[in-house]
Parts: C-alpha cells; structure tokens; sequence
C-alpha cells in the first residue's frame, strides 16, 4: 500500500471510531518513517500515543490529550516479510491498540504501578486464580505484539476462527520456532513456551480476531473474554 493510500485509508478508520471513544485525542498522524526498537531493530513500532497533561483553564485538575501516530515504513516492513499481512485489519488493530493507551492515560496510570500490576496478576495466574487476560500489555511495550514484564516475554500472535491453523510459528532470537495450535484456544490463549535457549521466559498470547467494535469494548475492559491456557515445547524449524 502506497504512503497516500495508507494515509488516506487511516484517517477514514479513526473518523469511524465512535467520537465518545476519542474523547482527548488531537487527532491522527501518519508519517513515513520506519520506526524500529533500539535494541530489537527487527521489531518494529507500527504506531504510538503520545500523550501531554495540560492544566485546565478552569482551575480543575489537569486535561489529558494525545496524539496517535501511525508508521507506514514499518507497517511495510512488517508486510514484506508475511505474505498474508492485511493492511486494513493492522490499521484497525494499532488504532485500537493505541487508543487503549490513551484512555490508560486518562486513568492516571503510572508505570511502576502498571509494573507491579502485570506482576501481581502473573502471580494470580501461576496460582491458578482469575487474572486480568491484558496484564501483560501493562509491561514494557516492545513494538509489534511483544511485551516485557520484568524479563517475561509475551509476544501476541491473531488467529481467525474460520482458518484454525494446525500450528503457531514464532520468532525468538532470530530462530524461527513452530508449537502446535491448542484444543481448546478461548478468545485468549496463553502457550508457556519451554525449551528456548537460554531458558527464556516466553508466553504467546493467541487472539481469536474480533471485529472492529469488540476491539474498541476489549480496549475499553467492557468485554468478557474466555481465557485459556497450556504449555508446550518450541520446536525449532532450523
């Protein structure tokens, strides 16, 4: 997809999300630039929000209000090494994604309280309690679907309920790994992956796709979601 065509193509989704769901956002940006991690230049940053307090003209508490910016570089980074990337679907999936920042912000969030957060609700789920199934997206965001909660790695990977693939395939550590698909995979799976080098500590996280409004209701914590669980082992495809 050209520059002009991705721009044009983002600005109609963000006008189609409903306005009570923008409330605080300036506005969307679309830049050309490939925006890739410091220290994982293979993953790529497909959008941000960057959000400033303003003090209110009223003498009131602060006023939130952010900015989400979109990267086309990366999105066709990202698209020329999957053969069935869908542009559109990635547009709706990082606005959404972006937006869910947004309103975090608007809660006052504070990052070592997000921290502490993902940790306390990993530990309920070690225990087998209920657990928040988006803890981990309150860890470090390392771009493209991969989250660092204190040197556990959760990296989210979408599947579409009418093509249940028999297999997931993965990266980690510039080696390509393949775990089988689950029985029984929820609307949020979690495959605790053994088995990697070094023993690392990594989770996939499958996302059943959704439509555009159940990602804005997930984004907004409205939505009840089945959540399963297993393990397996990362084969390594060599």
């Amino acid at each position: 997809m050209t520059f002009d065509d991705f721009e044009r193509a983002s600005h109609e989704a963000f006008e189609e999300i409903p306005e009570e769901y923008r409330e605080g956002i300036a506005g969307l940006r679309v830049l050309p630039e490939v925006h890739s991690h410091p220290s994982l230049p293979d993953v790529f940053t497909m959008g941000e929000c960057v959000t400033e307090a303003y003090p209110s003209s009223f003498d009131g508490p602060e006023t939130v209000q952010s900015v989400i910016i979109l990267y086309h570089g990366s999105f066709g980074r990202i698209a020329a090494r999957d053969p069935e990337f869908e542009w559109m679907e990635q547009i709706w999936e990082t606005l959404v994604h972006e937006l869910q920042h947004h309103l975090e912000s608007l809660a006052g969030e504070d990052d070592l309280e997000e921290v502490d957060y993902a940790m306390n609700e990993d530990f309920k789920r070690s225990q087998g309690e209920r657990f928040d199934p988006w803890y981990y997206q309150y860890g470090h965001d390392l771009g493209g679907g991969a989250y660092d909660v204190e040197g556990r790695y959760f990296l989210e990977i979408e599947w579409k309920p009418d093509a249940r693939p028999k297999s997931i395939d993965f990266e980690w550590e510039d080696r390509r790994f393949r775990v089988p698909f689950p029985a029984e995979p929820g609307d949020v799976h979690f495959v605790e992956i053994w088995r990697l080098p070094d023993d690392a500590a990594v989770d996939l996280v499958l996302l059943k796709r959704q439509g555009m409004r159940s990602k804005l209701r997930r984004a907004l914590k409205r939505d009840r979601v089945s959540v399963t669980q297993s393990r397996a082992d990362g084969v390594h495809l060599g």
